[in-house]
């Protein structure tokens, strides 16, 4: 598949429907795919971790999460028309999961967060088979790689926080028989009831970061990352290339 790249970062290009039509071709051939979201803020940290990038590359898809990393694309002549979030993402494999008898598997957060995602997605989706869950805080790692092949899981969701729950994928995947991994930080939260999203109009419009930073101010520091990302991909001397991978 055609990648874009952005101070040494990939970043797919595919919509949500050619990723989806894509991870069930893989599922059928037997291949194991990983998906990682990638933000300014991310693609920044990669600048200053070579292990983070290289975790971030090695990625099935990079889907850009970030408005940042589309504007980007846009000033660049690149391909990409919108943000692939990862929540959204979630979801639309959660349906297909209901849809064509997938199982899933939800890993991380806390106790009361995940069983109540997983109550939710239950109640939206009564096709859906959560075949099992476990919260974050379970320091046996044996004992979820265990719990996970015997739920014979065909998607699982961690959400440990990034990077570290693409570390922890990136460490067991071989072990487990998953045929789909993807780290999706606080989507839990989200599915829980617990955190609202930013109104549908401000995602519509790429300015959920905007939303963010006026209902938590703290997140200021944060949000530096975008112009700062923008102006080391406009002043790069080499422009965004592409890969065949």
């Amino acid at each position: 598949m055609q990648k874009e790249q952005y101070l040494g970062v990939y970043v797919s290009t595919l919509p949500y429907d050619d990723i989806l039509a894509d991870i069930e071709k893989r599922m059928a051939a037997g291949q194991k795919s990983t998906i990682i979201a990638v933000n300014p803020e991310k693609v920044i940290a990669a600048g200053k971790n070579e292990e983070l990038k290289q975790l971030i590359n090695a990625a099935t898809y990079q889907i850009p999460d970030g408005i940042g990393v589309v504007l980007a694309s846009k000033l660049k002549g690149g391909r990409l028309a919108s943000r692939v979030t990862g929540i959204d993402l979630m979801e639309r494999l959660i349906a297909r999961a209901a849809e064509k008898g997938y199982r899933v598997f939800l890993y991380g957060a806390k106790e009361e967060v995940v069983k109540k995602a997983k109550e939710n997605l239950e109640a939206k989706y009564p096709r859906l088979c959560i075949a099992g869950y476990m919260n974050g805080y379970v320091n046996d790692d044996e004992a979820v790689v265990r719990a996970i092949n015997e739920a014979n899981a065909d998607m699982l969701f961690v959400a440990l926080g990034s990077p570290r729950q693409e570390l922890w994928i990136r460490a067991h995947m071989d072990r487990l028989n998953v045929k789909v991994f993807q780290g999706v930080g606080g989507s839990f939260d989200v599915f829980a009831g617990h955190v609202k999203r930013a109104p549908k109009l401000f995602r519509t419009l790429g300015l959920e970061w905007l939303y963010r930073l006026v209902t938590d101010p703290k997140r200021f520091k944060r949000q530096l990352a975008l112009p700062k990302f923008l102006w080391r991909v406009l002043t790069e001397k080499r422009t965004a290339g592409k890969s065949g991978c």
